[in-house]
């Protein structure tokens, strides 16, 4: 489904002090962007960060970069974490536009992030050839490995079982440990869970919300070229993308 254009969202967002529209340059400098030293999360994707803003006003001494494509998205996620703080000033997060498939080019290690959030991403099941677009694919996995520390996390959680029953080999394959799974988040209980407007509409069609935690291992990972998309095949790929488009 089509967003509808939300014509305030831009400007909005062009004065706000914590937002970027120019990730590229933070690159190996994202810690440098907050006032104080601590852990760095990211979250990739965030909907209309319901549960953003929760999670960032809670935890005043983590430090987060909340990452999507579309100013119509990042603009309900700055007014909702600006309705959290309620005048409070906002010094713990960044919010970034930019196309997360070439998130390489936005993190490094030296930014040494500690957690990565993927929450309800789109999970591109409609086609076979689709799942190489998706967040959890292993060409989006081992970009994540090169900025995410050893014993770093990735939390997952989607509705869509297709999604996340196929991508428990992807991590497996990336050289990520798995620490934590459930097949019913809220039964299982798990806290903290901020929950999204997106995780609300599930729950309540009765659809259980899949949860999975998975750790960085150390040392080097290579992928089977034969099975997997390796990351130097990303341009040819996106180059296959555009082709199938036109």
């Amino acid at each position: 489904m089509h967003m509808r254009t939300k014509k305030w969202a831009k400007p909005e967002l062009a004065v706000c002090p914590y937002f970027t529209d120019e990730a590229e340059t933070k690159r190996g400098h994202w810690r440098e962007q907050f006032e104080q030293d601590g852990p760095l999360y990211l979250e990739l994707g965030c909907g209309k960060g319901v549960s953003t803003a929760a999670m960032v006003k809670d935890n005043p001494q983590i430090n987060y970069v909340v990452m999507d494509i579309t100013c119509n998205v990042l603009g309900d996620t700055r007014r909702n974490i600006e309705k959290a703080f309620d005048g409070e000033p906002v010094k713990n997060v960044m919010i970034a536009r930019y196309d997360i498939s070439y998130i390489e080019k936005v993190f490094a290690p030296e930014d040494r992030v500690e957690r990565i959030y993927i929450n309800f991403c789109n999970p591109w099941t409609k086609r076979p050839k689709y799942a190489k677009r998706r967040l959890t694919h292993p060409r989006q996995l081992m970009q994540y490995r090169d900025f995410l520390v050893d014993g770093g996390e990735i939390w997952f959680k989607t509705d869509d079982t297709a999604l996340f029953t196929e991508s428990m080999p992807y991590f497996d394959a990336c050289g990520f440990e798995l620490r934590y799974l459930t097949n019913d988040l809220h039964a299982a209980g798990v806290t903290p869970n901020y929950i999204s407007e997106h995780e609300m509409k599930f729950t309540a069609l009765g659809v259980p919300i899949k949860f999975a935690r998975f750790a960085k291992k150390s040392g080097r990972v290579e992928l089977d070229p034969v099975r997997w998309v390796m990351p130097g095949a990303f341009a040819r790929l996106r180059e296959a993308d555009e082709a199938d488009e036109e």
